[in-house]
């Protein structure tokens, strides 16, 4: 799984993480757990790429620690 941190969140349930390969966009429903209204910016998260509709995509987003 590859490494990054959360850069944005918003109210609509979506967010960006940032990444050696630069930003990616994940939804709320690839967080595991359910748990997106706890992330928080700068926080420390793993992830799967995935490639959706409009390019590259986090999927399977894992808070690390």
């Amino acid at each position: 799984m590859a490494e990054g941190k959360i850069k944005k969140l918003t109210d609509k349930g979506f967010g960006f993480i940032s990444s050696e390969k630069g930003d990616l966009f994940f939804h709320h429903s690839a967080v595991e757990g359910g748990m997106f209204d706890e992330l928080q910016i700068g926080q420390s998260v793993e992830y799967t790429e995935g490639r959706g509709p409009k390019g590259p995509r986090a999927e399977t987003v894992k808070v690390v620690g």
